[in-house]
């Protein structure tokens, strides 16, 4: 009883699964550019914040240490 208890939901999650695989379709050479050049464009931004965040760090500790 216990074990069917796990195999049914089991069941469930791979037929969604495979449901869901049969649905999917492999991006066209102008969806893949487009979601690199998206993603390129976070990696600068977050690079960018990250970088100016240290930069104002660097003096602060300085003044508080020094």
């Amino acid at each position: 009883v216990d074990q069917m208890r796990l195999v049914v939901p089991t069941t469930g999650f791979f037929k969604d699964s495979l449901r869901f695989m049969k649905r999917c379709t492999k991006p066209n050479r102008k969806e893949f550019r487009r979601t690199c050049v998206a993603i390129a464009i976070g990696f600068f931004v977050m690079g960018t914040i990250g970088f100016l965040v240290k930069l104002m760090h660097i003096p602060i500790t300085n003044i508080i240490m020094g």
